[in-house]
């Protein structure tokens, strides 16, 4: 047994069972008062990759950006403002043009958090190594 509920102030559905809240359906991310974008989200995306390996070689304007990549405006532009509320570009006036400046230094979170499993991933494929090696050939 459940219920489903829409909260709208939040802009969101969720499903109450057995007391525990379960979220369904998610508008959160449109809001950024609400939720945060973190770096994996950002990094998540090959599109939005693309534009920080892009931009991490130099500074673009805008119109640059958007043509190197076979998708609309509005679409690289959603891209980029997904990139900068996490920190990974900085927009800034110069003129008439807006230019976007790669910062990578959030990608740190990312480094940091893949580096707790090196010593685990190494250690256990150092052991297949160690088996196969000793493994009679059949």
């Amino acid at each position: 047994m459940y219920a489903l509920f829409f909260c709208p102030r939040l802009k969101i559905n969720f499903c109450v069972t057995e007391w525990l809240p379960i979220f369904v359906t998610d508008w959160l991310h449109n809001d950024p008062k609400i939720m945060r974008r973190d770096v994996f989200q950002a990094i998540s995306d090959p599109t939005r990759r693309e534009i920080i390996q892009l931009l991490a070689g130099a500074p673009r304007h805008l119109n640059a950006v958007a043509e190197h990549f076979p998708i609309s405006r509005p679409a690289v532009s959603k891209h980029i403002r997904i990139l900068t509320e996490c920190g990974l570009i900085v927009i800034k006036q110069q003129g008439r043009e807006r230019y976007c400046h790669a910062d990578l230094r959030p990608l740190r979170e990312v480094r940091d958090w893949t580096a707790r499993y090196e010593a685990f991933w190494n250690e256990k494929l150092d052991a297949l190594g160690d088996f196969l090696a000793n493994e009679p050939d059949r």
